[in-house]
Order: structure tokens, then sequence, then C-alpha cells
């Protein structure tokens, strides 16, 4: 059974007609078809989006209907997470453990979140002398078009609809077309919940067809993208005609300093689970591991031992810490990079192929790079797998030099017991976001997003709203000011 678009309130099937295979990672078998969108498919979902937005109720509820809705949304997610939980799984290859207990439980806790921001957007006021009272509104801007990654799909949609449907947009959603499944069930809930018709719409298809598209239409005001740095720079130069509001979440090359007085039991816990966790599928990955002279050897023995015991398996087993990778065009890129390491003249000291106990599937054994300097290949690019490359450093001044001769800039992790030099790298390293003695935990009141080649913008908590809502100033006279007059000489 093929699965299909959703367009005002409908599921649909393409109008070309064109389908496209979902994998299995774990198996590389097919799961089914899925729709694969046209430029008629994205045309159909920006009418009915844009008929929800200039006619439709949604935009014009009260703040507190809207979040009502969201909640809706939320609850639903939970009453039916087990059954997300085992499609993402199934479709992504994430472990059970990381999508049941982290994932899933976080999709629902966005439509919360931004439920209470939704009655929470308010303008600033700017009184002048008693003349003038000047403030500013924040309405919703259109209809927003949503692109999504395939490392933790579910989530990651929920974190940009979310934001989008409180502030009063409508939007479009085009999932990666590598793990597609759960999109469709945030559809089911969506039309569960009753929201209004063309307020959420799923389009299903190839990037390069209904992704620029999309990108593309006139019809579309916003375009907010998680991906690729490449990807994310063609988008910009599709939209750069229509004028659109982008935001941009890329790539990322991490780094984790560990100094020589960190806790150095917490540090090694963090810097494994921040890079080997979702399978090394992550944006925030610490995949560049800087590590003090004095206390590298013995920290890269603990290092090596741990990473040879991470169960790697049936990513439906709750055990299982590492599953597949997501597509075997994934596969061979990762693997790639082992060869690079190798030519450069680092040690792949753990890891750096298939598993032997399991040939089949997108497996990749959790792998360490070791002997690396900070120009090679393999440091400077993002490979997005289970990979971590080891470099060390004499001191501070080196440290912070390392960390930031790179074109990414998205997080980055500080591991000190002296809390003023970890103030003093955080605020020195070029990134957009830092967390000193701890792995990546969310706070979904900060804003999220990176510096140089990692992005454009921020998402979460009111920072969204800057994205998600235009700003009109009004400017109310009180008084009887003086306005020049031309054409009354006499």
């Amino acid at each position: 059974m093929t699965v299909l678009h959703f367009i005002n309130n409908r599921f649909v099937p393409p109008l070309e007609g064109e389908t496209f295979e979902t994998l299995n990672p774990a198996t590389n078998q097919p799961i089914t078809a899925v729709a694969s969108g046209s430029a008629a498919d994205v045309d159909a979902a920006v009418a009915a989006a844009r008929k929800a937005f200039d006619e439709g109720p949604w935009p014009r509820m009260k703040a507190e209907e809207r979040a009502a809705a969201l909640r809706r949304i939320g609850e639903l997610i939970e009453k039916h997470a087990d059954e997300i939980a085992d499609i993402e799984i199934m479709d992504s290859g994430v472990p059970a453990s990381q999508i049941k207990k982290g994932a899933i439980p976080r999709a629902a806790q966005n439509f919360y979140f931004f439920a209470d921001m939704a009655t929470k957007i308010t303008g600033e006021s700017f009184p002048k002398n008693g003349q003038f009272m000047n403030y500013t509104i924040r309405k919703p801007v259109g209809v927003a078009g949503l692109i999504t990654p395939w490392n933790v799909p579910f989530m990651l949609e929920t974190w940009k609809v979310a934001p989008a449907l409180a502030a009063g947009n409508t939007c479009i959603l085009k999932p990666a077309e590598w793990a597609p499944l759960s999109a469709n069930k945030l559809a089911e809930i969506i039309q569960e919940a009753d929201l209004p018709p063309g307020v959420f719409n799923l389009v299903h298809g190839i990037g390069e067809q209904a992704g620029a598209a999309l990108v593309a239409h006139p019809g579309v005001q916003l375009i907010s993208f998680t991906g690729e740095t490449s990807t994310g720079k063609e988008i910009l130069r599709n939209g750069a005609n229509t004028l659109k509001r982008f935001s941009m979440e890329l790539g990322g090359k991490s780094p984790t300093i560990v100094f020589e007085d960190a806790d150095l039991e917490r540090a090694l816990d963090a810097a494994i689970w921040q890079v080997y966790s979702l399978n090394g599928e992550r944006c925030t990955a610490g995949s560049r591991l800087l590590l003090q002279q004095s206390i590298a050897s013995q920290f890269l023995e603990r290092l090596a031992e741990r990473v040879e015991r991470i169960v790697v398996g049936d990513p439906t087993d709750m055990r299982t810490e590492v599953g597949p990778l997501i597509h075997p065009e994934h596969w061979q890129r990762v693997k790639s990079y082992i060869d690079v390491a190798r030519q450069e003249g680092a040690t792949v000291r753990v890891g750096g192929d298939r598993p032997p106990h399991l040939p089949e599937g997108n497996y990749f054994q959790p792998t360490l790079i070791t002997g690396a300097h900070n120009r090679m290949r393999v440091a400077q690019e993002e490979i997005f797998g289970p990979v971590l490359v080891v470099i060390t450093f004499k001191d501070e001044t080196e440290a912070l030099k390392m960390a930031n001769d790179i074109r990414y800039g998205l997080a980055a992790y500080v591991w000190t017991r002296d809390l003023t030099r970890g103030h003093r790298v955080a605020e020195a390293i070029e990134s957009g976001m830092v967390w000193i003695n701890s792995q990546n935990v969310r706070d979904l009141r900060t804003p999220f997003g990176g510096a140089k080649e990692s992005g454009i913008g921020r998402e979460g908590g009111h920072y969204s709203f800057d994205f998600y809502t235009e700003i009109t100033t009004i400017h109310v006279a009180l008084g009887q000011h003086r306005i020049p007059k031309l054409g009354a000489q006499v």
C-alpha cells in the first residue's frame, strides 16, 4: 500500500503517479512505496495552505484556541507513542532505547511547549514624552515550507511544525525521502486532532523535485531547513528570487575539549554519548575530541575500551546502543572517510568497517581515529556517522585555535573544573551553542542554531517567533505634535 500525501486534510495520491521505495536500514529490504511529489503536488499543497491562511480560521483564532489544538496533538502523540516509535525505528534504524525514551517524548513536549508559547507572543511598547505611544505587534507570516532530515525525523518534524502553527501560520512539511514514514503518522494525528483543512499539509518526494519546487514557490513565505550545508546553500539560491525568509540549521563538526583538570569519568561518558548515540547521525555530534596532552594517553586507553564494547545490533532490541546507518549510500560515504583517514596518516584504532556478525543492512562499527591533526579531512569534514577523531593539544590557546579552525560552528563541549576557564573558553569559541561540563542537554527556551557554515537564524523559545512571525510597528499620536507645512506659504 502506497504512503500518500496529506493535502487539505485528506490523504491523496501523487498527481503524476510516481512513487519511490523506502528501505529498512537493518536489512535494506523495501518497507513500502511512497508518493513522489512533483511541482503539481506542491502547487496543490500551497493552494490549500494559502487558502487556509487567507480565508480560514487558523490565523484568526485566539491564541488560547490554537494552544488547545496543539495540546491535543501532544496528547495524541503520547497516545500513539508505541506505534510512532515502531515506525521510526524501522524506517531510520535509530535504536529503540533512544527513540522510545528520548525522541518520541520530546516530540510531544515540543507541542506542549509551543502551545504554552502561543499565548505568550507579545510585542513591545515605546512611549515618547506623552506625544506618541509606539508599539509592536506580531502576526503570522503566511505559508511555511518545512524541510526536515532523516536522522530523528519525527522529533525534528514536530520541532518545526509546532512553532509554525503556534504563531498562526499554515505549513507544508517535506520530510526526507530516506525516512518518510513517521511524517505520515504525524499527518494522521493532526487529522485526528481536527485542525482546519489546509493548516497542515504533507508532500513526500525527492529533494531535487518536491523540495526544490517548495523552495521556489512564490506562495511560500518561509523556509525552515535542517540538513547538510551544501544542500542549504542550494536552497538559499533557489529561494532568492522570491525573497523568502530562511531559517537554516546546517552541518557541524563540533569539538569536545577535555582539559586536564576535568572530571574525566563524566567527560568520557559524555564524549562517547555525544558522538555514538543516534548512530552517530546527529548534527550536534562532538565528532572532534580535543584532549590535553597530559591526560591524553590514559583517557584514550579507557575510551578505546569503551568504544569496543558499544553494543551494535538490531535497532528494535532495547539493549542495542548503535543501530544501522540510514542508507547504503550513506554507509559507503562513512566508509570512504576511513580510507581517507588512513591515506592522511591517521590511525583507525577501533572499528572502521562492518561488524563481522552483521553481514546485512547498513551496520557500521563505532570507530575511533587517533593520531590526527586538525587540518586532515577527517577532522574538517562532517562524516555524520559513528566516527570520533581524536586530536591532542598543549594548552588553552592551542585548544581554542583548533576549535575555531573550521568552517562549521554549530555546537561545542568544554570539560574543566575551572569554571572561570570554562566561561572564558565558551565565549571564545565560534559556535552557536556551547555546553560546559555537559553533553547536549536541550532547554527548549533557549535558541538553537549555528554560526559560520552551520546555519542562519535561531529557533527555540521566543526566538522561534522572530522567524515565524512578522513584526508590525504601530505609531499612535497622543497630542497635537508639529506637522511641517509644505505649500502653505502665502
